[in-house]
């Protein structure tokens, strides 16, 4: 199967002699987006210069609301060349990692909560040839995650409860950050923050150590989403390096 994604942006930000961050790297959330014109909403995004595309999936059972399969992960990976960065919120998301990644799926995450055998899944994610993350919801505490270290590309930080977006940004999700990129040492790998994300809160989470923005709702929600991206990519107050 082909995959159109743009490998080699994706190989030049996870490439060991990665030069220092100047700028946010954001991933706009199709969760947010207007689904009888998904098409143009992420042309759109991509033009306006988003650096991934964010996709969230959801069982009904690990959260109480029921989104989108591979399939429709399959047809977004035909209207972009952007990577895909698709966060599994889940039950038992080994059964599903393969079909995601066969989809176009280039960075697949996983909840630390949802996994029995967390070293095992993310082996596994990086056996199919994608990028392994590891979601922690706001209440998990960072320090789960010190065994995996070796063997995770992306921590993704929930900043509000995971299942539904347009949700007020938690916080305590800022130090929380900064205690991961102290944790991380200097692993190359890729803090991420979902869950609330607009211009003051990307500032604070940057700020913390933070790489990745996810922002659905201020982006997909606002009158000129173009704008919005822009604002958050300009956004860089001594972003760390991976």
């Amino acid at each position: 199967m082909i995959l159109y994604t743009n490998l080699s942006i994706l190989a030049k930000l996870i490439k060991n002699n990665f030069d220092k961050i100047s700028m946010a790297i954001v991933a706009p959330s199709v969760l947010s987006a207007d689904f009888a014109h998904l098409e143009s909403d992420i042309r759109m995004a991509e033009e306006a210069g988003a650096d991934w595309i964010h996709v969230d999936v959801m069982d009904g059972h690990f959260v109480p609301n029921i989104t989108i399969g591979p399939f429709i992960v399959e047809h977004i990976r035909k209207v972009t060349r952007l990577p895909l960065d698709v966060h599994l919120m889940v039950e038992n998301p080994d059964r599903y990692i393969q079909d995601f990644r066969n989809a176009g799926a280039d960075i697949i995450s996983v909840h630390q909560e949802a996994c029995i055998h967390l070293n095992r899944t993310l082996q596994f994610i990086r056996s199919t040839g994608a990028k392994a993350g590891v979601v922690l919801n706001p209440a998990t505490p960072h320090d789960t995650l010190t065994c995996v270290l070796d063997i995770v590309d992306l921590i993704l930080v929930m900043s509000v409860n995971p299942g539904f977006g347009g949700q007020a940004f938690i916080t305590d999700s800022v130090k929380k950050i900064a205690a991961i990129s102290n944790m991380i040492g200097s692993r190359k790998i890729w803090i991420e923050v979902d869950g609330g994300i607009n211009e003051k809160t990307s500032m604070d989470v940057i700020k913390a150590g933070a790489h990745v923005l996810v922002a659905g709702s201020y982006i997909f929600g606002s009158t000129n989403p173009k704008e919005r991206i822009h604002k958050l990519k300009s956004i860089h107050p001594g972003l760390t390096s991976i």
